[in-house]
C-alpha cells in the first residue's frame, strides 16, 4: 500500500464578489427589434475584429497596443463602447490562456498515465492507488502509438504557449461545429444562420460610478426606463436626444429589485447585457455589479454547535447533522436531482436540491460542511481505460458550478460554508461509520457515512471512531485507548476514572472502587494474589 497523502486543514469558503440578475424585455416593437440587432451586429463585428488583433499581439501586448486599438474603435463606436470591447477582449484571451493551461496540464497527466502503464508488464493487476499493465500486447501497441500523438500535441500547446497564441472562436466552438451537424441536431442552415449571429452580437457595458444612474451606455432608471447610446455609424436610428434610443416598454427586476433600485439611485456602478433567446424568440436584460468581501467568519465560529456535512455524487447530496463533538444526530437526509437532459433542465435540478439542502440547514441553524472536489486530472481516458461508465459518471457531475451555486446562495442565508480535503472520505467513512451507524430500522449507505467522515473532518476530529491499542495491551492498567483523546491531552495515558457507585443493579455498594488498580484485584501476576484468601462456602439454599 502507497503512503497516504498529506490532509489539508478545513477552511472557510469565500463569498461572492458580485451580482446579477435578469429580466425579459417585454413588449418590443419591430423596429425596436431592428435597432437591438443592428447595434448588436455592429458592434459584435467590432468585437470579432478587436480580438483578432489582442491575438496577434500574444505576449508583446502593453498599455500603448491597448490603447491603439481603443482609439481604432472609438471612432466607429463610443469611447465607452470601446472600452468595454477591450475589456472583453481581454478577458476572453485570459479565459483561453487558462484553458490551454489546463489542456496541457491534462495532456502531461495522460503521458505520465500511459509511461508507467506501458512499463508494467502486460497483464499486471492494478491496484487502487495507480492503474496495473495493459491487457494485451495489442492494446500495448496502439498505446505506444497514442503516445506519440499526445506527445506531439504537448509539443505544440507548449509553443502556443511561449509564443502566447491562443485559439478562441467569438461565439463557442460547439456552435461553430454544429453547422457540420444539422441534421443531428435538427437544425436548417437557416436555423444556425441565426443562433451563430445572434451568438456573435455584443450588447454589453461596463458600470461607471458617479455617472447619472451609473452606467452612461446602456442606461436604466429607477422606473424601468432602458435607454441605449448608439455607435456613431447609427446615430441617425436614435429617437432621443445625444443619440440614445429609448425602448417604450420598462423593465421591471423581480429579484434583488430594491437593492438595484438603491445603487442606481445613488449613481453606482451597474453593467448591463442584452442578449437574444433565439430559440424563444425573447430579449432579456441582464444587470450585475460587484459586492464588497463580506467579513469572514473565524473557522472556530463556523464549527460552533456543530455542522452539517455533505457528501457530492452524481445523482445526489447525501448530507447529516453532526454535534460539535463530531457524533451523527438524527437521521441522514438525501437531496436527489437528475442530470439527464438539456441544460437548463440540468441547471434547476441541481439549484432545487441547494435550495432544500439550505433550508434544512438554517431550520438547525447550523453550517454546512463540504468538499473541496476538483476533478481536472481525473475524467482522463488513460487513467481509468475501458471504465467508460465511471468516466462518464465524474464528468458529468457539476462540481464547480454546484460549489459556486451553493456559496453564493448560502450568503444569502447567511450560512456559512467550510471546505475540507475529500482525501479518503468515502473509504474511511465506511471503514469506521457505515456499520456502527446502520441498525434494524436504518441501512446506512456508503455515501451517509462519508457525509458524516465530512463533518467530522471540519470540525477537527479524526474520522475514526476510536484509536484502539493491541490486544495485548487491552487493560485497564496499561492504558486502554477506546476514548478520542488527542495526542495533547493531558493524563490520556492514565487508567480511566472509576464513577462511584455500583455498576449494575446487581453490584454492592462498594463495588468497582479501585477497578483502575490492577493491584487491588485478585489477578494473576499481581501482588494481591499472594495474600490470603478464603472461598466462602455456598448458602444451603441454593
Amino acid at each position: 500500500m502507497g503512503e497516504l497523502r498529506e490532509v489539508a486543514a478545513p477552511f472557510v469558503a469565500p463569498g461572492p464578489s458580485g451580482v446579477a440578475i435578469r429580466t425579459r424585455l417585454k413588449g418590443l416593437t419591430p423596429e425596436e427589434d431592428k435597432v437591438l440587432r443592428a447595434v448588436g451586429a455592429h458592434l459584435g463585428a467590432l468585437a470579432s475584429r478587436d480580438l483578432k488583433r489582442r491575438c496577434m499581439d500574444g505576449l508583446e501586448h502593453s498599455t500603448d497596443t491597448w490603447a491603439e486599438r481603443k482609439r481604432a474603435l472609438t471612432e466607429e463606436s463610443s469611447s465607452r463602447w470601446a472600452g468595454s470591447i477591450t475589456k472583453a477582449t481581454h478577458d476572453q484571451w485570459a479565459l483561453s490562456r487558462r484553458a490551454q493551461l489546463a489542456h496541457i496540464q491534462g495532456l502531461e497527466a495522460g503521458i505520465e498515465t500511459i509511461e508507467h502503464r506501458l512499463s508494467l508488464p502486460v497483464g499486471e493487476k492494478g491496484t487502487k492507488r495507480a492503474p496495473g499493465g495493459y491487457r494485451t500486447r495489442q492494446e500495448w501497441f496502439a498505446k505506444t502509438r497514442r503516445l506519440h500523438v499526445l506527445a506531439d500535441r504537448l509539443t505544440a500547446e507548449r509553443a502556443d504557449r511561449e509564443a502566447g497564441r491562443v485559439r478562441v472562436v467569438r461565439g463557442g466552438k460547439k456552435q461553430a461545429r454544429g453547422r457540420h451537424r444539422l441534421e443531428a441536431a435538427q437544425l436548417t442552415e437557416a436555423e444556425w444562420r441565426q443562433r451563430w449571429e445572434a451568438s456573435r452580437w455584443f450588447l454589453q457595458a461596463d458600470g461607471e460610478s458617479g455617472k447619472r444612474f451609473g452606467n452612461e451606455t446602456i442606461r436604466v432608471t429607477p422606473d424601468g426606463e432602458v435607454s441605449i447610446k448608439l455607435p456613431a455609424p447609427l446615430a441617425h436610428l436614435a429617437n432621443s436626444r445625444h443619440g440614445r434610443y429609448v425602448l417604450t416598454q420598462t423593465v421591471v427586476f423581480r429579484y434583488r429589485g430594491e437593492e438595484w433600485a438603491d445603487r442606481v439611485s445613488a449613481n453606482r456602478a451597474v453593467a448591463y447585457r442584452i442578449h437574444l433567446d433565439v430559440e424563444r424568440g425573447r430579449w432579456y436584460l441582464t444587470a450585475s455589479w460587484t459586492i464588497p468581501p463580506a467579513l469572514t467568519v473565524p473557522l472556530s465560529g463556523a464549527r460552533r454547535g456543530g455542522l452539517i456535512g455533505v457528501d457530492t455524487n452524481a445523482d445526489h447530496l447525501a448530507a447529516w447533522r453532526l454535534d460539535e463533538h463530531g457524533n451523527p444526530c438524527g437521521e441522514p437526509r438525501r437531496f436527489s436531482f437528475d442530470l439527464e437532459g438539456p441544460a437548463s433542465y440540468r441547471d434547476a435540478q441541481v439549484r432545487h436540491a441547494l435550495i432544500r439542502l439550505l433550508h434544512w440547514a438554517a431550520r438547525h441553524g447550523l453550517n454546512i460542511a463540504i468538499e473541496d472536489l476538483d476533478f481536472g486530472a481525473e475524467k482522463t481516458r488513460e487513467k481509468h481505460g475501458r471504465r467508460k461508465r465511471f468516466r462518464k459518471l465524474i464528468s458529468g457531475m457539476p462540481v464547480s458550478k454546484l460549489r459556486a451555486r451553493l456559496v453564493s446562495m448560502a450568503a444569502e442565508l447567511g450560512i456559512t460554508i467550510v471546505a475540507v480535503d475529500p482525501a479518503y472520505t468515502s473509504q474511511w467513512g465506511a471503514q469506521h461509520w457505515q456499520k456502527p451507524l446502520t441498525s434494524t430500522k436504518r441501512a446506512t449507505t456508503r455515501h451517509d457515512a462519508a457525509s458524516a467522515a465530512i463533518g467530522r473532518r471540519a470540525l477537527g476530529h479524526r474520522i475514526r471512531r476510536r484509536t484502539t491499542p493491541p490486544r495485548t495491551h487491552q487493560s485497564d492498567g496499561c492504558g486502554h485507548r477506546t476514548a478520542q483523546a488527542g495526542h495533547g491531552t493531558r493524563r490520556r495515558e492514565e487508567s480511566r476514572p472509576r464513577l462511584p457507585g455500583p455498576r449494575t443493579r446487581s453490584d454492592g455498594a462498594g463495588c468497582g472502587v479501585k477497578t483502575a488498580d490492577q493491584r487491588a484485584q485478585h489477578r494473576s501476576g499481581h501482588a494481591a494474589e499472594h495474600g490470603f484468601w478464603q472461598q466462602d462456602s455456598l448458602p444451603l439454599s441454593l
